[in-house]
């Protein structure tokens, strides 16, 4: 804590509090009689406007332009983040219908959609969420059933309990015996080895059954490429990014190029990343605001994250990025839960 914070007294907390709460609501620069006439405040015009000179002098506010009124600055937010903010309790009720989307869901990656798609549609900002982090990917069981036209429809099973589907262009139409002898040769003979070793091994079949006279094996290693090297070269996302374009509602960040800067980023990904990965290591409800972040692009946002779990492992993180000029105390407590919920999700599968 700066020295600036360790002075400000009572009085002064409470002014900044109303300053950024009417802010937040209004995204014009506040003035002393819009302050005077707050239920809350119970100070004279001039008190008030000597109070607000001073946390101007301290850092926690200025004024924009020549506007009489001010805006709070990143440091004063922060200030109001750490120690004026009343997190807002959530109402269950508006969770009901995400953990019913969740239940329904076996698919770890179509879990995370939903996560990111109900961050969104909560905060109307842009939700994200992490891909699962995890260390190796192993084989526990592999299925084709054959589909109409050239499909195949292959069903994965790794990890113990992530469950991938995945629709298979195929050279031919497949009869179901073809494909249940094609699984059951894949299954004993790579079951519980780590997928990337399996993606060498194949490689090596492919060769083989080239020369090979052979069909079944021909097919197998047809569906082996398929699931293992074409359509499962770990093409998971890093991230899954939902409501980016809800940003563009916002007046803080509708400068074009301020958006298109933030939509770059979101594309090349890497420093939206870099930022999750951090969290990581951290516990609770993480929160960088403006330049807090260290990444250039987000000086005029605020990301709001918090790590989900599985058996007590932190295996990703999620989140609501949005403009400095966010109501804190919902997102915080929308992250909040929405973390909670989507680890209890990922633990019952």
């Amino acid at each position: 804590m700066s020295k600036n914070q360790n002075l400000i007294n009572e009085r002064a907390e409470n002014l900044l509090r109303t300053l950024i709460q009417q802010y937040i609501k209004q995204g014009q620069p506040i003035g002393s009689k819009t302050l005077a006439n707050s239920k809350c405040m119970e100070l004279s015009s001039a008190s008030i406007r000597s109070v607000l000179s001073d946390l101007e002098k301290m850092g926690f506010i200025h004024s924009p332009h020549t506007s009489a009124g001010r805006i709070p600055t990143i440091q004063g937010y922060r200030y109001f983040v750490d120690s004026l903010l009343t997190v807002a309790p959530m109402d269950k009720s508006k969770f009901i219908g995400f953990i019913e989307d969740l239940e329904k869901e076996q698919e770890t990656q179509n879990m995370v959609s939903s996560a990111s798609e109900f961050l969104s549609n909560m905060t109307s900002f842009a939700g994200v969420v992490t891909i699962p982090k995890r260390k190796s990917v192993v084989l526990k069981q592999i299925e084709f059933l054959p589909l109409s036209e050239n499909r195949v429809l292959s069903i994965l099973v790794t990890n113990d309990f992530e469950v991938q589907n995945r629709i298979l262009p195929v050279s031919r139409r497949f009869k179901a015996e073809e494909l249940e002898r094609a699984a059951n040769y894949l299954n004993n003979k790579f079951a519980g080895q780590e997928i990337e070793n399996i993606r060498k091994a194949v490689m090596v079949e492919m060769d083989d059954a080239r020369k090979d006279v052979d069909q079944q094996m021909k097919t197998t290693v047809e569906m082996a490429n398929n699931i293992f090297n074409n359509s499962s070269k770990n093409d998971r996302e890093d991230y899954i990014l939902a409501g980016q374009t809800n940003l563009m509602d916002h007046n803080d960040l509708a400068s074009v190029d301020t958006l298109k800067q933030l939509f770059d980023a979101f594309n090349q990904k890497r420093d939206i990343l870099h930022l999750l990965d951090q969290c990581l290591t951290s516990e609770g409800v993480q929160i960088f605001i403006g330049e807090e972040s260290g990444y250039e692009v987000l000086e005029e946002c605020s990301v709001v994250t918090k790590n989900y779990t599985v058996d007590g492992q932190i295996i990703g993180s999620l989140g609501v990025i949005g403009p400095t000029r966010m109501p804190y105390e919902q997102v915080i407590s929308i992250v909040d839960v929405t973390a909670k919920i989507l680890s209890s999700a990922l633990n019952s599968k």
